[in-house]
This record gives C-alpha cells, structure tokens and sequence, in this order.
C-alpha cells in the first residue's frame, strides 16, 4: 500500500498550563507538530519534558488541572479547540486510538480480552459483534499473538505481558483510526518480548498506514519506529529532526547528552575466596496455589557488599525467586540461608530482626507509595517499627534517610507522593527500604519506569549507598544495559531455572548459552535498521503468521506467564 504523504494532525503554539498553588503556570510552552498519513513521529526527553501531555492533547485532551490555551489543534481539518465535547469525544477511540503504557492496568480485570477489543466499533455501529470478534482474531494474528482464534477469550490476567500489550494494540486498530498515540507502550517488557511488540507495532502501522505518536523515553526504541524524531525539554522543543539526522547529527547539546546517557559503570566486585555468603538460595522449587511447579531447583549465592543481577524474560521466575527469599512464597522443596542458617521460610515465622534484614524496592513507584500519606511517614513508618524511635529522634531519623537519598528535608517532608517526579518517588522508595536499616535489598525493576537520564541517577544513587552501607543487592531487571552498569554477578534464568551464572566480565564475553545469546542480542541499537536486520537473521518476515514469528514461547500454559 502506497503511504500518502497529506497532512493529517497540525498544531500550532500549543500552550497548556497546569493549576498550582492558586495560579495557572506554562507547562508546553508553544510547541509546533506537523504529522503526515502513514508517518511515525518519536517524541522523546526526560521526565516532565511533556511527552504524554502533547500525546494528550493531540486528541484535544487536557488532563484534570491542565487546560489548552491560544493553540491550534488541527486533525484532518477539523479543530479540535473549538469543537464540541461531543465532537472530539466521537473521534476517540474511531480515528484516533491511545495505546497506554501499562496494558494490565488499562484492561478490565472483569471482562474477556474480546469484549473489550468490540466495545468500541460496536458502540460506533462500525460493525456486528460477530464481525467484530472475526477482525479482533485477524489483528491478534497479525500482531503475532498465540491462538489468536482463542486468546482473545481470556480475562486479562490469563495472559502475559507482552501478550496483552499487543492485545492493546490490536484494539486500538479495531476501528482502523487513523491516528495512533503509542505513550511508552514496551517500558515493562523484557528484551525478547519488546523486540515481538515492536515489530508487532511497526507492521500493523505500516499495513494499515496508520500515522503514530510514539512516546517513548528508549533513545534506541525510537530509533526502530519513528519517522521523524522531537526532542523535548520543561515543556519546549528543543530540536526536530529525520530519525537518521537526528541520531548521526544532533544539533543542540541537550541531545547529545540523551544520546551519551548510560555512561556509568560501577567498578566490578569478585566474590571472597573464604566467606559465607549473606544470602544462599539452594534447590528451590516453588509454585503457587493449585499452579504448575514456577521455580524448578533454583540455586545461587549473594555475598555482602555486593550486586547479582536476575535477568530473564517475563515468566522465567525472577520476581518468585524474590518472594522466595523474602518469606513471601514458601517454596515447596530447597531452603534460604542467611549468614549459613536457615531462614523461616514464611515471612510471618521471622523474627523483627531477620524482616528487618531483607528489603524490597518496587518496580512502579506510583503504586507502591500510598498517594494520602506524607512522604515523611512513608518513610518513619519502618524507621518506627524497626528502631522503636519517636518524636523527635524519628524526625532526624527522616531528615538523614532524605539527605541520603539527595532529596532537600525541608521541602519533602511534608509532601505527598502525587507531588514528585517518578525519579523522586523511587528515591522514597529507596528511603523507606533503608529505613529498616537492612543488610539485603531487592530491587524489582527499580529504573524500568524511568527515562534514561533519571535511571543514571538511580542507579549511581544505589551505588553510592551500597559503598557507604556494604549493602547487597539482587538487582531483578530485563535491562542489559542496567546490568552493564550495576551488577558484579549476572544469574540468567529461563522457565523457573538457572541456565547460566558467573561474574559480569565473564557473562557478557562469549560462548553463550544459547538463551543468554538471544537476550544479549534482543537489546536495541542505536541504528535504525537494526530491528529490521534482526528480523531479517531471525527469519521473521513482516507479516509473517504467529508460529513463524515466535521469538520466545510467550504462551503462559508454556512459559508460566499467565497465572
């Protein structure tokens, strides 16, 4: 199909302000955006730079406590600043389609994958129901989906992530519309299944000519899918370029810094010849209520003072080997020692002082923090529990957790969580975890949500913390390239085992596993024909049907992704 090349979405001077502290303050600040049919453009920049506020407005949205103001918002000649409620409300969802970064929290838990995939051509009259399933079991399979004839039946946490992401975007094409805002749409997926969606994603654009807005913080993602490529910063263009232009010859110093983002690399720590080691995991199996076995004789050591990196797609076991060492999922067979003794294996046998040993940091801050609760007793709730300190003593216990974390006392303490950055509420997180004053720290995806220059700064925050305290860390994550930077050893896991694991300067030099192999080669480049070459080495054409297009099982009565 031949892509037209006429202007499809044009915006002028678009200036949205945000309410605070009883005034209206600039939050874009006159951004322009021409987009043709059929064209991809990447927005990218830091957090706050605005990204899925533009993508917002392209549709005439305006968040709660934002408004458009002296913009103009064309969309295929229509403008969408002056046009009804009623009017921009019929072109969501029919021309113009929001595929959302977390699929598990867009989707109704309730209802069948296909009930919502139909809601909207039916509530547009665009088709039957029964057509309407037939189309959703065609996009299923051209987005490479397993049984497209029967995934779409599940409820949405039957199946994995990748799975319902693409699920996502196969609903955001049942209408055909012709503009597609993609915000950050493969952040939480690992290497092998982000690789699926992104071809997945770039085909179905391509075969339907559907122009995009792809959102994305991953400089080497939007170097695959975009057209064209704007850089943004504190609401501002900063530069606008072809993604080729853009990536060999960027103009502004801003740009340059994303593109030399990941520069750090902590010093590589070896094991003690002699020592015990603080945490041992030996033999475990594991699996969950009336479930197949999810761990299957998992065993590695961490020793004090260091960083085992856990890295696998989804389904390989990372985050139940956590709960595991955590007392969260007794396993089934195997034990935990910490400092050679056995550890209770249900968190409610431990003592106060063996919980207060192991820690968690959590993936999506945003959930993790409790958007009522001031951030200084998110933060003296464990310090209290832990160390039995109040009044006063508890304040400076705070004021010295937010000093090490680099966060000014004076003008967090009192704020809640809604009032930060996503970078700032990790770095809560990171407090109220060593509150406890711990030895052992989990840290879940802890930069996945993160744009690159605010996950640089995570990850030299929990270095820095771990040479003052000697803490170790299992550093659970599907970023190689946070791996690179952060991690002393590298466990590889696949299907609820331990296929490979040693030191990080010997698992990054080949020979390779074979799966280890795949991971390392799924990471992206900052090469825009680099998806398409890895397609082509794999043998997976554009289109080509779902058993072809299998990079990794994804199918959760196989991988263990679903439950």
């Amino acid at each position: 199909m031949t892509k037209k090349k006429d202007v499809l979405l044009k915006i002028r001077n678009l200036k949205i302000q945000g309410y605070s502290n009883e005034s209206w303050i600039d939050i874009i600040k006159g951004v322009d955006l021409t987009l043709h049919r059929g064209e991809v453009m990447g927005l990218i920049g830091e957090s706050g730079a605005g990204k899925s506020t533009i993508g917002a407005a392209c549709m005439g949205y305006a968040r709660d406590g934002t408004r458009i103001v002296d913009s103009v918002i064309e969309f295929d000649g229509m403008e969408l600043t002056t046009a009804t409620e009623a009017e921009r409300r019929a072109l969501r969802g029919s021309r113009i389609a929001y595929v959302a970064q977390s699929a598990a929290a867009s989707f109704n838990p309730a209802h069948k994958i296909i009930d919502q995939h139909t809601e909207a051509p039916l509530q547009y009259r665009l088709k039957k129901r029964l057509e309407a399933q037939e189309d959703a079991m065609m996009l299923y399979e051209r987005l490479r989906l397993p049984n497209p004839k029967e995934i779409g039946f599940r409820y949405p946490h039957q199946v994995s992530g990748g799975q319902l992401q693409r699920a996502m975007t196969a609903m955001a094409m049942s209408c055909r519309p012709d503009l597609i805002i993609f915000d950050e749409p493969t952040t939480a997926l690992d290497v092998t299944t982000q690789i699926e969606v992104l071809a997945a994603i770039r085909d179905i654009v391509d075969q339907f000519n559907t122009a995009a807005i792809y959102i994305t913080h991953d400089l080497a993602v939007v170097a695959q899918m975009a057209d064209t490529i704007k850089v943004l910063l504190k609401g501002e263009e900063v530069e606008e370029a072809t993604t080729r232009e853009m990536l060999e010859h960027p103009k502004e110093d801003y740009t340059k810094s994303l593109w030399a983002v990941r520069s750090f690399e902590s010093p590589q720590r070896h094991r003690p010849k002699d020592g015990v080691p603080l945490i041992s995991v030996r033999n475990v199996d594991a699996a969950y209520t009336g479930g197949a076995k999810v761990l299957d004789d998992v065993s590695f050591d961490i020793y004090e003072g260091m960083t085992v990196a856990v890295v696998g797609e989804s389904g390989s076991g990372k985050s139940t080997t956590a709960r595991v060492i955590t007392g969260l999922l007794p396993p089934s067979k195997g034990e935990v020692l910490f400092k050679g003794k056995p550890f209770p294996a249900d968190y409610r046998d431990r003592t106060k002082d063996q919980l207060r040993q192991c820690q968690m940091i959590y993936q999506m801050a945003d959930t993790a923090l409790n958007p009522k609760v001031r951030i200084s007793e998110i933060i003296g709730r464990p310090a209290a529990f832990y160390s039995g300190l109040k009044g006063v003593a508890l304040k400076n216990r705070v004021d010295e957790l937010l000093d090490l974390i680099e966060l000014e006392p004076a003008l967090y303490y009192n704020r809640y969580p809604p009032e930060l950055s996503g970078g700032q509420k990790q770095r809560i997180g990171i407090a109220r975890a060593l509150a406890a004053n711990p030895t052992f720290i989990v840290c879940d995806e802890v930069t996945s949500a993160l744009d690159q220059l605010v996950a640089e700064g995570i990850l030299r925050l929990l270095d820095r913390l771990q040479n003052e305290m000697n803490l170790a860390y299992m550093f659970i994550t599907h970023d190689l390239a946070t791996v690179r930077s952060i991690a002393d050893e590298v466990v590889v896991m696949q299907h609820g085992k331990v296929i490979e694991q040693g030191p990080k300067d010997e698992m990054f030099q080949p020979p390779h596993h074979p799966y280890t192999d795949l991971l390392l080669s799924s990471v992206p480049e900052m090469d825009p024909d680099w998806l398409t070459t890895l397609l082509e080495e794999r043998g997976i054409d554009n289109v080509g049907d779902a058993a072809s297009a299998r990079i990794a099982t994804d199918d959760p009565r196989v991988s263990g992704t679903g439950a």
